[in-house]
């Protein structure tokens, strides 16, 4: 899968304009805040997925005289499945819609699946050390992309904990309505469990594969292991589904006096080891850098084997935060890719036999040459 084509209007601080990548590496380049990010955010808005920054839909668009405008647009053509295919995206009024090859869609979500993309920015770089909520976040993007369908399974989860957890804030008022909370409960282990399973399978798919690449940053010296708690023993559907069952009834007086549900998918985590021991507690720096290094390089592996195609690798501002030789690692693992790259200065990153450099300044972009080096 390679961009061919991105352009953009209305969007942050990026003028009117369009850029043809290299099926290679390309660098974006240029001072702090002048739109190099935002390239890539741009970029990644065609997986389907919200801003990998957290930034709200109705803020995405140019921001003049202190109101952001009524809507941005995006297009990108990309070849994809063995042909040319065409992405628009239209934000406006804080909604997003799409059109997929000249077929119009209500949401900005139906293009889930149609581009597939792996994101590496500094915020991510804190998966590690940050609480589960990040983590989880990292696994749900990724098997979005896998499976379309899986986005759907997490919103009836979702909108089912919701109703729950209203159901268990009014029941201090009203006590006759826990008289309905076994329904619930069906509902969340329905939903619930779907979520869990798919979880576990990409984590099962992930696990040896970003074992590998942690060994070789390591040079063997110390082993990773990944996995999904607290349900990662079940194996098949039916004690998966008992073991949600039986953990919503043992949490069930808690969660009354509480008013929220404290067991289930929204709670749960990727359990990550060095040798056996927590990353996130006993993990060094250089460790953790190490860990996300490998889950991302794993996740676009894994990505690959599921959907056939290569991911287009985004790399936000990393290099900098990367020492020498874990640089050396991940630049090594992307080639045979599609890669954007920002950075401050593109020398810092390597000599360039081929792939194409663009200048990023006041939200302009200009394509440089590229030196060619023997």
């Amino acid at each position: 899968m390679t961009v061919e084509r991105l352009a953009f209007r209305n969007f942050r601080n990026l003028a009117e304009d369009a850029i043809e990548p290299a099926p290679g590496v390309n660098v974006i380049y240029g001072e702090n805040a002048q739109g190099k990010t935002n390239l890539l955010e741009a970029a990644w808005l065609f997986t389907g997925g919200h801003s990998f920054r957290g930034t709200k839909d109705a803020e995405l668009p140019r921001l003049e005289d202190g109101k952001n405008a009524a809507e941005a647009a995006l297009s990108m053509r990309i070849f994809s499945e063995g042909r040319a295919q065409e992405l628009r995206l239209l934000i406006q009024n804080g909604r997003r819609s799409s059109t997929i090859n000249g077929v119009e869609k209500k949401t900005g979500s139906a293009l889930v699946g149609k581009f597939c993309a792996v994101i590496f920015s500094p915020e991510h770089l804190l998966l590690v050390k940050e609480g589960p909520a990040r983590r989880r976040a990292f696994l749900d993007g990724a098997l979005c992309q896998m499976k379309p369908s899986f986005a759907r399974t997490l919103s009836h989860y979702t909108r089912a904990l919701l109703q729950r957890n209203t159901l268990l804030k009014d029941a201090v008022r009203h006590p006759e309505l826990l008289d309905t909370l076994e329904i619930w409960n069906e509902r969340l282990v329905l939903f619930g469990v779907d979520v869990m399973l798919e979880r576990i399978g990409f984590c099962r798919l992930l696990h040896p594969k970003a074992k590998d690449v942690y060994a070789g940053i390591a040079k063997g010296r110390e082993a990773l292991s990944l996995g999904y708690a607290p349900f990662d023993g079940a194996d098949t559907k039916e004690a998966l589904q008992a073991q949600f069952r039986e953990a919503l009834e043992a949490a069930e007086k808690t969660d009354i006096r509480a008013g929220f549900t404290s067991v289930g998918p929204h709670r749960d985590d990727l359990d990550i080891r060095i040798d056996g021991l927590s990353a996130r507690t006993y993990g060094s720096q250089g460790q953790q850098r190490s860990i996300v290094l490998a889950l991302k390089l794993a996740e676009a592996d894994v990505l690959f084997g599921a959907t056939g195609e290569r991911p287009v690798i985004l790399l936000d501002d990393v290099m900098s935060e990367l020492d020498a030789s874990r640089q050396d690692y991940l630049l090594n693992h992307i080639d045979g890719r599609q890669v954007f790259l920002t950075c401050c200065d593109p020398q810092a990153v390597r000599p360039m036999k081929e792939g194409k450099r663009f200048r990023v300044e006041n939200g302009r972009i200009r394509e440089t040459a590229v030196e060619k080096r023997e």
